[in-house]
């Protein structure tokens, strides 16, 4: 079996942390890979927050201080800001679907660059247990309010109108079905490419035939 780490960037890659802030990152990396691990030999209802503790070698209480739910602890919205900072960042005068389909395609590169067996485990949890699935609809529609706000800065148009909300929450459905596909049907294909299909979709409406 292989096992899946929850891995970070490089510490070349990121800011210099305090020794407080590194073992903060330690001890989230530790309770992941746990995570992980247990749900690959167990499966997911029968992992307890208990057997993950002793995994990680950290208390119950530990657990929950970083993640409220065990669904937390397999869904991830650590790359939120960096993805909303792309957006922000793509020059003003880009058609906005391509500046949409370089973020979309960040957040696929996001998901899979650390340790592409967690991002198919986190696919097929999302698929097949309705608890997790439960809890990524809310997850993607924390990440829709904070979406909309780059949606307005960049359009001009209110970021509480129709429009905003229904093109953020678009996304970020299509960025979740894209997942789910993904897994349903095995793993197969390129998940940048599924991810264009779904902007197809959205610029343009339904295609003319059945793929």
């Amino acid at each position: 079996m292989t096992t899946m780490t929850a891995r970070t960037s490089s510490p070349a890659d990121r800011p210099q942390l305090s020794l407080r802030e590194r073992k903060k990152i330690k001890t989230r990396e530790a309770i992941r890979t746990a995570t992980y691990a247990l749900v690959e030999e167990q499966g997911y209802d029968a992992t307890t927050i208990e057997q993950i503790a002793d995994r990680a070698e950290v208390s119950p209480s530990t657990v929950f201080r970083y993640f409220p739910t065990k669904e937390d602890i397999v869904l991830t919205d650590e790359y939120d800001p960096v993805l909303l900072q792309e957006l922000r960042a793509r020059p003003a005068d880009e058609p906005w679907a391509e500046s949409l389909r370089h973020v979309m395609r960040k957040a696929v590169a996001a998901g899979m660059q650390d340790d592409p067996e967690v991002a198919r485990l986190r696919a097929r949890l999302g698929a097949e247990v309705p608890a997790v699935r439960s809890r990524m609809l809310e997850s993607m529609s924390a990440t829709g309010r904070l979406l909309r706000e780059a949606i307005a800065d960049r359009t001009g148009l209110a970021p509480d109108s129709l429009e905003v909300r229904v093109q953020a929450m678009s996304l970020v459905g299509g960025l979740m079905e894209v997942s789910m596909y993904w897994a349903e049907n095995g793993y197969q294909g390129d998940l940048s490419e599924l991810m264009d299909r779904a902007l197809d979709v959205m610029e343009h409406g339904l295609p003319t035939e059945n793929r």
